[in-house]
């Protein structure tokens, strides 16, 4: 079975929501993962004039920018709300061209460690020789650090609201708001043993979200062999979805096993579900964009 990627007809106010990178754990590559895409997690927003805000900085943060083709990079400002520091969620920062031009400043929001390392002090650990051939601080461009927890802040007009999340070592999910209109990302979900619940937290973030971007990686067989992976069944995310009323559910952070044609399956299966559960559904791809809030779905 083959379903088209859904094309999203949209006006033009609201944010624009750039998938650079959808799977979870790995990068993949190959003829059963390339109409989905086999980068690791990082998603961009834009909208109006602001600075432009990332989520996570796996491997699709090398395709944020069309510089990849180009010579001399172009000089990138926005922040980056990371979610946690797991490999396939950092991995694309040292080879983001951005970070070759003296006038880029990446504002980096992560979270706050348990082993007394700092966020910073954790970047310089992990791009550095033997394991890079450059450490971060010899790249031209400013990179600031900011650690934070259960916090709210600004970045220019967008109200940010981070909460810790139940995954592996500590965890963000992020809420980002303009106005009436809001996102959720929740990347990476430890859905719990037994009957389905949700911390305080993450319905706070999720609660009338207009797009909610969520951990789908495993099918129910593959959680009851792994249900201590820090991951969610999409049965979970459907189910997150509905319980705090989000408008629309992005299923993302797609296990690296998942091919083009299950991935199709298993949202040709759901699209019905959602709809008479009061919300749309849709499975995220490298390089799909969606405006929101004002979205029309068309196959």
């Amino acid at each position: 079975m083959q379903l088209a990627h859904t094309v999203w007809a949209v006006g033009e106010d609201g944010f624009l929501v750039k998938f650079h990178g959808v799977r979870g754990s790995t990068a993949c590559h190959g003829r059963d993962t390339q109409r989905y895409g086999g980068n690791t997690s990082c998603v961009s927003m834009h909208f109006g004039n602001v600075s432009p805000i990332i989520f996570d900085l796996g491997t699709g943060l090398r395709y944020l920018t069309s510089d990849v083709s180009e010579s001399k990079p172009k000089p990138f400002v926005g922040s980056c709300l990371l979610t946690h520091l797991h490999w396939d969620h950092t991995q694309g920062l040292p080879f983001f061209p951005a970070l070759l031009h003296r006038d880029t400043v990446l504002d980096i929001y992560a979270p706050k460690q348990n082993n007394g390392c700092s966020l910073r002090d954790a970047f310089v650990t992990k791009i550095c020789p033997p394991t890079f051939p450059v450490s971060i601080d010899e790249f031209d461009a400013t990179i600031n650090f900011h650690e934070i927890g259960d916090d709210e802040f600004l970045i220019g007009d967008a109200h940010i609201v981070s909460r810790l999340v139940p995954h592996i070592g500590p965890t963000l999910g992020f809420r980002v708001t303009v106005d009436d209109t809001a996102v959720t990302y929740l990347s990476d979900h430890q859905q719990p043993l037994g009957e389905f619940s949700i911390t305080k937290g993450a319905r706070q973030l999720c609660q009338g979200t207009d797009l909610l971007i969520h951990d789908s990686q495993f099918t129910p067989a593959e959680f009851a062999e792994k249900n201590d992976w820090g991951h969610s069944t999409i049965e979970f995310a459907m189910w997150v979805a509905e319980t705090t009323s989000a408008k629309r559910l992005a299923l993302f952070h797609h296990d690296p096993s998942r091919t083009d044609e299950q991935l199709d399956v298993l949202t040709a299966r759901l699209v019905g579900v959602a709809q008479n559960r009061g919300f749309e559904v849709f499975a995220a791809a490298d390089e799909m964009s969606v405006r929101v809030p004002h979205v029309v779905s068309e196959l």
